[in-house]
């Protein structure tokens, strides 16, 4: 048996990693509209609908890029960390409750976000400021 031994990555290389997940949702999925399927699963929430799903999917993909340059910045990483997990937490529990039917793997859904969670939380573990 060997026994190896890795560096743990930078500071800013993990926030780098969690920061890239909310671009990627917030400016790519949302606010460009390439993911339609994030659209159908928001219209499936009785309160918001067709008239509402919209606007409410291009203020999330704010929300999403605010957070990403939050964990970027390396400032309050434990709030940070609270905030990304509230968000992540709403989001996935109404789309479980409202549209489990249009999310294609709903337990992978949460498995995933539970793993990036772990990470956000490392990045919530770490001093903040740039290494």
């Amino acid at each position: 048996m060997h026994n190896i031994a890795l560096a743990f990555p930078s500071p800013i290389v993990i926030r780098a990693a969690v920061a890239a997940v909310w671009l990627y949702e917030g400016v790519w999925c949302k606010l460009l509209d390439r993911a339609p399927l994030q659209l159908r699963v928001v219209t499936a929430v009785p309160r918001l609908g067709p008239a509402f799903g919209p606007l409410f999917l291009k203020a999330l993909g704010m929300i999403e890029t605010l957070l990403a340059v939050w964990v970027l910045s390396g400032r309050a990483p434990g709030t940070c960390a609270i905030a990304q997990t509230v968000v992540l937490a709403g989001l996935n529990l109404n789309g479980l409750m409202w549209a489990r039917h249009i999310i294609h793997e709903p337990a992978g859904m949460v498995v995933k976000n539970a793993a990036f969670l772990v990470l956000a939380w490392v990045c919530g573990a770490m001093a903040g400021g740039l290494p």
